[in-house]
């Protein structure tokens, strides 16, 4: 068990609010933006790709957000219906904003680049009248994405959406997803991040992340400072990702967790973030062993930075399983365990 419970009679397993995108990622590795001719089109955007995610591994989910009024918006709608994820609270914008677009480079296995365009940008104009308390109160936990606090009105929203959840014992997940280039001040991201992080039960995010988000609370930088400080708010999990070294999970319990990735030969640097969330969450909602759902998410991650895409290469049960399974047969057991 991993000290999290869940209502079990709710049709959602989770809901997720936030950033819906389109990626397009290049055809013609190695080369520069501007060398490349060729991209292949997916679904993006980290809520977006932990909603799929988990609907591969065969959660329910549900949506909060705001598509363009246009062919973008179609595809991802239609994409996420092909998925088994629920649409009936994704809303078409009235006033010309366009769904975000994010152009990669892969320049080599080792180095990967990301372009974003966000002016005028759909999932920000996420207002608080599309959050449908009743909807809300039919899922397990929601997700709330960091940049989804990024500006008005989708701040106003999420932040809506944190209160009822609290309300009526939705579980709250937060995901802090830092992008740089949403942010007016490292300060005003902190002071939304703080608000919601300090009602979540489920927190996820890089050791820049944290210290970002902690940057006003004096803490050390360690992840045991910062384990205690959130387990000590509301957070049953504090999960934080250091890149090539490992991942770390701290309980409210006291104990901590770690393991270290899946060696891959890497296609990107990008995407892998999303399908550990989905995989770790999986675990999860299936009250496995918080191990285990390192284990899972370590994996999910290193599949994605192995692939080409993000959305569209999530992994299934049995092709995470046979993964793990592969990789344990050629490299040995990895984990490990133990209290930190």
């Amino acid at each position: 068990m991993n000290g999290v419970s869940f209502d079990e009679n709710k049709r959602y397993d989770l809901i997720l609010l936030g950033r819906v995108a389109i990626d397009f990622n290049p055809m013609d590795y190695y080369k520069t933006l501007a060398e490349s001719e060729t991209f292949r089109k997916y679904v993006g955007g980290s809520p977006a790709n932990i909603a799929v995610g988990l609907s591969r591994l065969g959660k329910k989910c549900g949506f909060f957000a705001k598509v363009s009024d246009d062919r973008f918006g179609e595809y991802v709608v239609d994409y996420f219906k092909n998925e088994g994820i629920d649409t009936s609270h994704i809303r078409k914008c009235e006033n010309g904003e366009s769904l975000g677009l994010t152009f990669t480079e892969i320049l080599s296995r080792d180095e990967s680049n990301i372009l974003m365009y966000r002016n005028g940008i759909a999932d920000l104009s996420l207002c608080p009248e599309d959050i449908d308390e009743e909807y809300l109160t039919q899922a397990k936990a929601v997700l709330i994405s960091g940049t989804a606090l990024a500006a008005s009105p989708s701040r106003e929203a999420a932040l809506k959406t944190v209160a009822l959840a609290r309300k009526n014992g939705v579980r709250i997940i937060f995901d802090i997803d830092y992008r740089a280039y949403n942010w007016k001040s490292l300060d005003e991201m902190a002071a939304y991040y703080l608000a919601v992080a300090r009602d979540s039960d489920i927190i996820l995010g890089s050791r820049q992340e944290y210290d970002l988000t902690e940057r006003f609370l004096g803490l050390d930088g360690t992840d045991k400072a910062s384990a205690g400080y959130w387990c000590s708010c509301q957070a049953s999990v504090v999960v934080i990702k250091h890149g090539r070294e490992g991942s770390a999970a701290y309980t409210d319990d006291g104990k901590s967790y770690f393991i270290r990735p899946f060696p891959v030969d890497a296609l990107k640097g990008f995407g892998g973030g999303d399908g550990y969330a989905s995989s770790f969450l999986y675990g999860i909602f299936n009250g496995m062993d918080i191990q285990d759902c390192l284990e899972l998410g370590s994996a999910s991650a290193s599949m994605l930075v192995a692939s080409h895409g993000c959305s569209a290469d999530m992994p299934t049960v049995e092709s995470l399983r046979e993964f793990i399974r592969r990789e344990k047969e050629r490299f040995g057991e990895m984990v490990v365990r133990g209290n930190g």
